[in-house]
């Protein structure tokens, strides 16, 4: 049980490649273990799953898990506006007030029309498709920017750019098990944010 756990605790621990190995690491091929961008914030690579196999399949991956990230974290932002009680003028599709809404997350959806989930959907896609991309090539993944915004960026220096980025991913990783967490318990009937009280909240 002690190696299991010893084993288990190495395994999340960051491996730091050698300064030959990041020199060329964007270009090479190297097992996924030590696999490391040379960009900031990429850091180490825990890939048991052997699926950075490529320079190019991490830094899409990196992306992915970057946009996740923002989602989640606007989702917990959004799930906590609603629980404060705020609510914006106007009604849906079904002619029902935002202010008559009971509830937040799965409570509050299931009050949509169809028409409303379906402009929740186009929203999505539209900004998914046409605003969300990256039509110029970027410094990180995740970088949006497009040339523009460069100002206070560039002035940083490499390290706090790095920090910045890992912030952000990191926060984007709790968010992701946050929002998970607040939804869950709802679906068993507790509060999403002091689990231990019954619902309603």
């Amino acid at each position: 049980m002690s190696l299991a756990l010893a084993q288990l605790s190495v395994s999340f621990a960051p491996v730091v490649p050698a300064a030959s190995q990041l020199a060329g690491a964007s270009r090479a091929a190297v097992p996924a273990m030590a696999y490391s961008w040379s960009k900031p914030g990429a850091g180490a690579v825990w890939d048991p799953l052997n699926l950075a196999k490529t320079p190019e399949k991490f830094e899409h991956l990196r992306y992915v898990e970057v946009k996740h990230g923002r989602i989640a974290m606007m989702a917990v932002l959004g799930h906590l506006t609603v629980g404060s009680g705020f609510r914006f003028p106007g009604e849906l599709a079904n002619g029902q007030s935002f202010s008559s809404i009971e509830g937040t997350g799965f409570a509050a959806l299931s009050k949509c029309a169809p028409l409303d989930i379906g402009l929740i959907f186009f929203t999505i896609g539209f900004l998914e498709l046409r605003v969300m991309k990256e039509n110029v090539k970027g410094e990180f993944p995740g970088d949006l920017r497009n040339g523009l915004f460069k100002e206070g960026w560039d002035n940083l220096s490499e390290a706090d750019k790095e920090r910045k980025i890992n912030i952000e991913l990191n926060n984007g990783r709790a968010a992701q098990m946050g929002i998970l967490g607040m939804m869950v318990h709802e679906q068993l009937g507790v509060s999403p944010y002091f689990p231990t009280t019954p619902g309603p909240w």
